[in-house]
């Protein structure tokens, strides 16, 4: 399947503190299950979505150094936890706090992921849109791994692995960097 061309407008859409989107994908990422919350705010049918990529949400303005970090983690048996602001079908845009983890099988192989996504604390955005902006601008100039790099160097900083940064910022204990 073709991922369908989506054009980003600025028309944002909130989750509700009780909404928890899961999805399972194959190895490959494509989805092979979404909850009913997942489907209402993707703006998408249930089966135009199972199939595709996960990437069909993917907002431009999201740094591929994340999904690097992403799947550096989950390819690796570890979970993964971050800031992700989703594309809907209608072009319009929503922000969920993110846990994605690899599924195995009886033998301990990794068959898909999955993962579950929540309303992310008031206040995030003050710390992640001026982190992702510096990151994409980062990756236009130096590409992806000087932006990769950058994220490296700021966990080092702080002493910390890239999920504590992002459980910290939902947290509310990191409120800037």
């Amino acid at each position: 399947m073709r991922k369908p061309k989506v054009t980003p407008i600025d028309k944002e859409v909130f989750l509700k503190e009780e909404d928890f989107i899961v999805s399972k994908t194959d190895l490959k990422s494509r989805i092979l299950y979404g909850n009913k919350i997942f489907i209402q705010i993707s703006g998408w049918e249930e089966n135009e979505l199972l199939g595709q990529p996960h990437n069909i949400l993917r907002h431009p303005d999201m740094p591929r150094a994340a999904f690097k970090i992403l799947y550096d983690h989950i390819e690796n048996g570890k979970e993964w936890f971050g800031f992700v602001k989703n594309l809907r079908k209608d072009g319009g845009f929503y922000w969920v706090f993110a846990n994605i983890s690899p599924t195995f099988d009886t033998n301990g192989n990794i068959i898909g992921y999955y993962s579950v996504r929540r309303k992310p604390r008031e206040g995030f955005k003050n710390v992640i849109e001026p982190l992702y902006s510096h990151l994409k601008s980062i990756e236009q100039s130096g590409g992806m791994e000087a932006a990769v790099d950058e994220i490296n160097k700021l966990a080092q900083k702080l002493n910390m692995s890239f999920n504590e940064i992002m459980i910290k910022i939902q947290k509310g204990i990191i409120d800037e960097i």
